[in-house]
């Protein structure tokens, strides 16, 4: 148990400004498969995506707020947690859909991808 302690401290204490460029990566990754996703109407995708989506936020600690200093990079930690909610969303619209959620999502991504570009 010491052990996944001290990797959960130990990945938690990443340097923060390596994050945008981090999230802009996975993103990068994961949009592409979650548009496939979409177009076959596979809801099985996004029980995939939240773990993934969950493994990286603890990766980086913003999930947990063990990471106060990723507080600087609002667009990308929003990002990240919204993508899989968009793509459902985008996958069976509902009424339980917030309806600026994507247009927030892609501002998000595109600010994100601006911080990373300046790292």
């Amino acid at each position: 148990m010491p052990l996944v302690l001290a990797a959960s401290f130990a990945t938690a204490q990443q340097d923060p400004s390596g994050f945008p460029l981090d999230s802009v990566g996975y993103l990068n990754e994961e949009l592409p498969r979650m548009e496939a996703a979409i177009a076959a109407k596979d809801r099985s995708f996004f029980h995939g995506a939240m773990v993934r989506t969950l493994e990286f936020s603890e990766r980086w600690g913003f999930k947990s707020k063990a990471n106060p200093e990723l507080a600087a990079y609002p667009m990308c930690t929003a990002a990240v947690m919204d993508y899989a909610v968009v793509g459902m969303c985008r996958l069976t619209p509902s009424d339980e859909c917030e309806p600026g959620l994507a247009s927030r999502f892609d501002a998000n991504v595109q600010r994100c991808r601006e911080v990373a570009a300046k790292k």
